[in-house]
């Protein structure tokens, strides 16, 4: 029973493909690559771990509290990128490297954080683009393909050779869409998640170097305590 069943389902799908020519095929091959792209970019945002801002939460809290060697431990104990751009700033800071000079590296580091997040969103974009485009060339082909019959019968016109020939031709329209819609909607999805590791990225360094505008100053302490003194 499984055997007819899986000899049917090869039928149809052989049929699929007849049916569908060379566009679909290369759809299909589209659609394939597509899903590895996606598959590999949520594999990397999962080892990440992109979605975890507590490290650097209570790394930068560790480090404004004067505990600067356990808020590297604590920042490099994650892959969090936000995490690890943190524990740069810090141990650059602590190794008494200009303050500009460790803002460029960090940047630098973000960069190429970034950069590395982005690749693989190219070609989704591209197939997402082109796929929509490549049904629609084997729809004017396949209607093409129809009317060359119909002229072909002459006098003898059988309204199923033109009917049959349009549904052929709008199967590649609508094998183009349903690659292209999944694949638009996971790349918008995927950039979504990278603009929000930048914006976490660049919003905990702002938060290093400009931590201590949060707290008054001991001066300012100490002032406030006078009148309360006398």
């Amino acid at each position: 029973m499984n055997a007819l069943i899986e000899s049917l389902a090869g039928e149809r799908f052989a049929g699929f493909l007849d049916a569908g020519g060379p566009v679909v095929a290369i759809l299909l091959v589209a659609s394939v690559v597509a899903l590895a792209f996606v598959l590999v970019k949520l594999w990397q945002l999962w080892q990440l771990r992109v979605t975890d801002v507590r490290p650097a939460e209570q790394a930068l809290e560790l480090f404004h509290g004067g505990d600067s060697e356990a808020a590297i431990r604590h920042a490099e104990a994650t892959p969090n990128p936000a995490a690890r751009a943190v524990a740069r700033g810090i141990r650059g800071l602590r190794s008494g490297v200009p303050e500009a000079t460790v803002r460029e590296e960090v940047v630098r580091y973000g960069n190429a954080t970034i950069q590395s997040l982005r690749q693989g969103l190219r070609p989704l974009e591209v197939i997402g683009a082109l796929a929509p485009l490549l049904g629609l060339l084997g729809t004017v082909m396949g209607m093409i393909r129809a009317f060359q019959a119909l002229e072909e019968a002459g006098s003898q016109v059988d309204p199923a050779i033109l009917s049959g020939g349009i549904w052929e031709a709008l199967l590649t329209t609508a094998v183009g869409l349903a690659v292209a819609i999944p694949v638009v909607a996971a790349l918008n999805w995927l950039e979504t998640r990278v603009e929000r590791v930048a914006h976490r990225m660049d919003d905990a360094v702002t938060r290093l170097f400009t931590g201590q505008l949060m707290t008054p100053a001991p001066r300012e302490k100490a002032a406030d305590a006078e009148p309360a003194s006398q």
